[in-house]
């Protein structure tokens, strides 16, 4: 699912960079704004974005199936409860083929810089293959694209393979191999117990140790698979089912007493799975659940209270050529190193290559807490959409449904272009202004800010930057209904 012709110079109307959820979703939903001329560049060789990438054993979704989904596009092949990376990225090739998006995919095509350009009124992009232009561009490159790897001195000096479970080395066999695991976000809660009776010895390095849940993941039946083919709403009616389930839940996240109820049942998960008092203590949090993202699997602890596992709680000095050295001076010698301590979230890729109108970056104006209108649009970027970028993130559900809402505001916001004969659309800096008061309001006394903890959903000021701390329907509420008196429209050449 490749195409990597020259560009050469092109213009578009929609530029769209990124082919994850949120890329495909905006080539499909925008579709009656660009009349063909789209583009959608991709910086590796196929689409997929974090379900092409991370391919480590044991990747699947922390979100039912059946809502890991687009509302537009169901699907009866689930086969598990949550569904798997194989399943999930053959799913996304196969809405981007039924709706024609391959002829528009531009691959191995990194996108190197963006810049306004106010006298045409459109974007420059300057890419692997050339440069090209757009009227409106989609910043779909994900929160979760670029590995996160600490600062470990000396770790060039050892010899063994080191790599970050989103780039999965499959070429190292780790049977009867020593191996250090280092993090213990949501991906290595399910590579470890795959890797733990293969290898020899695996230590495990924890920073914090994560609330954990029971997956009770259960194979889906050909039976219901069937049914929700053939029967009409049955699909609908599942869909209804589990967002319910997942929307009540938010009320524990923003009345953090409430988190009582669950914090009973994750000590009890542990408490069930690891009879030894000592690494129980160790993996007991000392925060509130849900501070942190709440993480599910039944085998984790189990493979954790294995004889060949040992759980350091302590940090990492310096790497050596044979090993790691902790903050005790104590040796650990391994073959291997994974890195499971997850991505960059503290912006978006790209927002350092996004030169606006006045001659600064989206980096440059966010500084060191990023806001956006509706978590979409940025005061003094024009024609500019960022997908899953400040307060769109979720805790408590899938981040599929905020897409579907963000891509409502920004078809709405295109549509405005086009009914006053405007070149460009942007927020007003009050109605920015407003927006993030309301997110800190919503925030106060949750317990993303009360909990206990420093977790990435909140920015180095302190401010939860990442989340919408309240529900799905209150934000497709506000993307439903599009305040015009909100947003600044330009004829081109920048008159108002």
């Amino acid at each position: 699912m490749t195409r990597t012709e020259n560009l050469g110079h092109d213009h578009y109307t929609l530029a769209i960079v990124g082919s994850g959820f949120a890329g495909v979703g905006a080539a499909i939903r925008l579709a009656h704004h660009h009349q063909g001329s789209v583009v959608i560049f991709e910086r590796a060789d196929s689409l997929g974005g974090v379900w092409r990438d991370n391919t480590y054993p044991g990747a699947a979704c922390d979100v039912q199936s059946v809502l890991y989904s687009f509302s537009f596009a169901p699907s009866a092949r689930w086969r598990n409860t949550f569904a798997r990376q194989s399943e999930i990225r053959a799913y996304l090739e196969r809405v981007a083929r039924d709706h024609g998006l391959l002829p528009r995919l531009r691959t191995r095509c990194a996108v190197d810089s963006i810049t306004w350009d106010t006298a045409r009124s459109r974007w420059v992009l300057e890419t692997e293959r050339g440069t090209s232009t757009a009227d409106h561009v989609v910043l779909a490159t994900g929160a979760l694209a670029d590995p996160a790897i600490p600062d470990i001195a000396d770790l060039d000096e050892f010899e063994g393979p080191v790599f970050h479970s989103a780039q999965w080395d499959h070429s190292v066999d780790l049977t009867n191999r020593r191996v250090a695991v280092v993090g213990t976000g949501a991906s290595a809660i399910q590579f470890v117990p795959q890797i733990q009776p293969l290898v020899s010895s695996l230590t495990l390095f924890q920073r914090t140790p994560p609330w954990v849940m029971p997956r009770n993941d259960t194979p889906i039946s050909r039976r219901i698979r069937t049914a929700t083919r053939l029967i009409p709403g049955v699909q609908k009616l599942r869909r209804a089912k589990v967002y319910a389930q997942r929307e009540v839940k938010l009320a524990a996240f923003r009345h953090p007493r409430l988190m009582a109820i669950g914090e009973k049942e994750g000590r009890e998960h542990l408490a069930h799975a690891v009879s030894d008092p000592v690494l129980r203590a160790k993996l007991t949090p000392d925060y509130r659940m849900g501070c942190k993202r709440i993480l599910i699997s039944d085998n984790y602890y189990p493979a954790l209270a294995q004889s060949n596992v040992d759980v350091q709680t302590i940090g990492i000095a310096r790497a050596t050529a044979h090993g790691l050295v902790d903050t005790d001076g104590v040796a650990h010698e391994v073959d291997a190193i994974i890195f499971g301590t997850g991505f960059h979230t503290s912006r978006l890729p790209l927002t350092d290559a996004v030169t606006g109108p006045e001659g600064y970056t989206l980096s440059e104006q966010w500084g060191e807490s990023p806001r956006a209108y509706m978590g979409t649009s940025v005061a003094g970027f024009p024609n500019l959409y960022l997908m899953h970028g400040p307060n769109i993130g979720l805790g408590h559900t899938s981040v599929i449904m905020m897409f579907e809402s963000q891509l409502r505001y920004i078809d709405s916001a295109m549509r405005l272009t086009a009914e006053r004969d405007a070149a460009t659309v942007e927020p007003t800096d009050a109605a920015q202004t407003e927006f993030a008061r309301e997110v800190d309001e919503l925030t106060d006394g949750t317990v993303w800010t009360s909990g206990g903890c420093t977790s990435w959903y909140l920015d180095p000021t302190g401010r939860n930057s990442n989340l919408w701390p309240s529900g799905i329907v209150r934000y497709r509420r506000r993307a439903t209904t599009f305040r015009v008196h909100d947003h600044l429209t330009r004829t081109a050449g920048g008159h108002p």
